[in-house]
């Protein structure tokens, strides 16, 4: 038996690694090798998970799962212009976004506020039915969070990966709200469709594949087994989080910890439930509607999920107004590996859309 013990965890850490380009679980270390990675790391003492918002609420979906919310407000008091809203990829939480959260505060021209959630059954949302895993209901439940938290003056959405997904979604959803409201939009390491046609996904989101498939049924008929197996698997997926997700292999020890930890909070059955609706995801139409607002196409040249070409280059040409940026020598999770560089570009955005709305000509 122990080939397919062995076996099932392995499908269970390269499922997950296949979808969010990196594997599922968190690897131990021991007291000496983390102390080792510590002294070289320079992110070591950074507070990943422990900034703390202005205001935290909960948010109910149209179907009741509930969403968590944090609110975070210009450092230094003032009146913001724009509310930036950021949408976190799959198999991820807000944690992913901790430098765009800890750096977009202390912005003073324009000043912005951030609205950070989890999606469900990510994070600290609540769970969904296998059946409202949908990227149309990710788009309704972005809407919800609009209404709650963001209700007044112009917005900037930011979506990463699915969370991007999300976003066009709800703009196939409410175009008007684009025309009237959202001034800007970032697409990052985002696809509007055909996902599992080029990139690391593909042999894992075809709906042929039987391998996806068995693990689901599994998960519904014995999820406490697939849980043990994928814990199992733990030990041996550390490297395949840096390796998978990221371009540099030297990337922050610690950041590769935050992306582990994150995907390890999400569950052999909620990769399983939002695998169709990845696989199905084809929204170039609903980009018509950001067609009225400044937008940022980013994306890591090494990205093995939603890779450059031809992901970010079909985005671009249907928003040929857009600004486009690659990354040179990043990964999927971009905004984790060149922090810098994208905080940098989501500022130009921002101010592009207050130009943008005082009638300001703006570049790109």
């Amino acid at each position: 038996m122990k080939p397919i013990w062995q076996a099932l965890a392995w499908t269970s850490g390269v499922l997950g690694a296949a979808i969010t380009g990196a594997a599922v679980g968190v690897a131990a270390h021991s007291s000496r090798v983390a102390a080792q990675r510590k002294a070289e790391d320079p992110y070591a003492d950074e507070p990943f998970g422990r900034l703390r918002p202005d205001r935290q609420s909960t948010v109910a979906a149209d179907d009741g799962v509930p969403l968590s919310v944090q609110e975070i407000q210009p450092a230094d008091g003032g009146e913001a212009e724009l509310t930036v809203v950021f949408v976190h990829g799959f198999a991820l939480d807000s944690r992913c976004w901790h430098f765009q959260r800890r750096d977009l505060p202390e912005l003073a021209e324009p000043r912005v506020r951030l609205v950070l959630f989890d999606q469900r059954s990510h994070g600290r949302s609540g769970h969904s039915s296998k059946r409202n895993s949908t990227i149309d209901q990710l788009g309704r439940d972005l809407d919800a969070v609009l209404r709650a938290a963001a209700s007044r003056g112009p917005i900037v959405l930011v979506g990463h990966s699915m969370g991007g997904m999300a976003i066009m979604a709800l703009a196939e959803q409410r175009p008007k709200l684009f025309r009237d409201r959202v001034r800007a939009v970032a697409l990052i390491g985002t696809s509007a469709g055909a996902v599992g046609a080029s990139g690391l996904p593909r042999p894992w989101l075809n709906q042929y594949n039987p391998v996806p498939r068995s693990l689901a049924l599994l998960a519904d008929f014995q999820p406490g087994l697939v849980e043990l197996t994928r814990r199992i698997g733990d030990k041996l997926t550390w490297n395949l989080v840096r390796n998978l997700s990221f371009g540099d292999r030297d990337i922050s020890p610690k950041i590769v910890d935050l992306m582990a930890e994150m995907i390890g909070a999400t569950t052999v059955e909620v990769v399983t439930d939002f695998l169709e609706t990845i696989n199905l995801h084809d929204r170039k139409t609903a980009l018509a509607a950001l067609r009225t607002c400044e937008v940022l196409v980013l994306s890591g040249d090494v990205d093995r999920v939603t890779p450059f070409s031809p992901h970010a280059e079909v985005l671009a040409a249907e928003l040929p107004k857009a600004t486009l940026v690659r990354v040179e020598g990043a990964g999927h999770p971009v905004m984790l590996e060149r922090p810098e560089l994208v905080t940098e570009e989501l500022i130009a955005l921002v101010r592009r859309a207050v130009g943008a709305k005082s009638g300001e000509v703006t570049e790109g």
